[in-house]
């Protein structure tokens, strides 16, 4: 995208100054907030009210590209270095201050230390992080996993450690994987479990695998009727086990979509409205890179025109959008993610998006949509529209498939 194309669009990762304010704070706020984040750009000589280009005079341009450049150095903490440069919209000159994505977060102004002067952008602004949202930012800068983190006070009994061996054996053989033993020596290199006196000590992944120990671990699944949030027609709750969460969210699913049968050769099949694969995926993806310390819960919800599938906390450790569709992961829970790997719920990094749009097309669906929200992502499937009467034949064939398998316990 060109900076004429910037200027002249919406975004919330680019702020406008019509020309430099004395105090340097009013931008350098917006700096802070941009490293911590998903980077951005600072124009200077574009009003931001009407987004007309008044340009910088030529005259005071270098001198006003090194009082940015100072002020950034001199305000911000850990050190950002921007890049700051010159460019022409509508054929007047501006200042482009770009911000990328820090690595050492979190980000703050010296004047008003770290807890009052981290800033991040919501909504198209720049404001003030709250405690939970800067220690996220401080584990986020020191490379430390939540979920690799100690569970303290938490017993690990020998039938948990058995069970979740053998739930991790039983999975890979479902999935077709090759077979090992798992035991708990390789907990333990999973950094599942740690080793403490001779004990071993649970970590957060373990608890997550192993129970409903943390209140904000379960799987909200809902059926609405028409394509708002306002009739229920069903709903369940799925706690335990992250992987059992997974399978029960995706047989609710199952049981609430059209099934219907097609002719492949001369064989007669049954087939879901919705790609299974891309079913799962949305819903083992919510999992992996939620923010789990965020009290919220994974979402699930099927609508007469799509299905919804929505995870706590944005995208993670300056993520950004462009990135994330072009095949780009970073793995906010990294034990989890590494478990679910070697269970067969995760088949390779990165792909998630690209095999959600693949199972789609082949399906000759919608294309699916990604929101990005400050404190939440969400994935939406679309259903394709039925006729009166197509609707009828399909649901006779889901109702059918609904009895035989049965219906799961509150």
């Amino acid at each position: 995208m060109t900076i004429e194309e910037i200027v002249h669009s919406e975004s919330k990762n680019v702020e406008f100054k019509m020309m430099i304010p004395k105090d340097s704070e009013k931008y350098t706020k917006s700096v802070v907030a941009f490293a911590n984040t998903q980077g951005g750009k600072l124009i200077f000589g574009v009003d931001d009210k009407t987004r007309k280009t008044t340009g910088i005079d030529e005259d005071e341009l270098f001198k006003m590209m090194d009082s940015i450049s100072n002020a950034i150095s001199d305000s911000c903490i850990p050190q950002i270095v921007p890049n700051i440069e010159p460019q022409t919209v509508d054929r007047k000159t501006v200042i482009v201050v770009t911000v990328t994505p820090g690595a050492n977060r979190p980000y703050y102004l010296k004047s008003k230390g770290k807890d009052t002067g981290t800033y991040i952008r919501v909504a198209g602004t720049s404001r003030p992080a709250n405690a939970e949202k800067i220690k996220e930012l401080e584990m986020e800068g020191a490379r430390i996993y939540w979920d690799e983190l100690t569970c303290i006070g938490y017993k690990v009994t020998e039938n948990a450690v058995k069970k979740l061996c053998s739930d991790i054996v039983r999975f890979r053989s479902e999935m077709g994987l090759p077979e090992r033993d798992v035991t708990i020596t390789q907990l333990m290199n999973w950094k599942l479990l740690k080793s403490e006196n001779d004990s071993p000590m649970a970590s957060n992944a373990f608890v997550l695998m192993t129970s409903d120990y943390f209140p904000f671990s379960k799987t909200q699944c809902a059926v609405f009727k028409g394509t708002e949030r306002t009739v229920f027609l069903d709903k369940r709750e799925f706690s335990g086990p992250i992987y059992k969460q997974i399978a029960d969210a995706t047989d609710f699913v199952l049981r609430n979509i059209r099934l219907g049968s097609v002719i492949d050769g001369l064989v007669r099949r049954e087939s879901y409205e919705l790609p299974v694969e891309a079913i799962r995926e949305m819903i083992v993806n919510a999992h992996c890179h939620r923010n789990l310390a965020d009290d919220s819960c994974v979402q699930v919800a099927i609508y007469d025109d799509r299905l919804e599938v929505s995870s706590p906390g944005g995208l993670y450790n300056g993520l950004t959008y462009e990135e994330l569709m072009n095949g780009h992961s970073k793995i906010r829970n990294r034990a989890v993610a590494n478990v679910l790997n070697k269970m067969g719920f995760v088949e390779s990094w990165g792909t998630g998006v690209k095999r959600i749009l693949g199972a789609a097309e082949s399906y000759g669906l919608p294309v699916p949509r990604f929101e990005v929200y400050d404190d939440m992502f969400r994935v939406n499937l679309f259903r394709n529209v039925f006729s009166i009467e197509e609707q009828i034949s399909i649901g006779e064939t889901s109702e059918k498939h609904r009895r035989n398998i049965g219906e799961t316990s509150e």
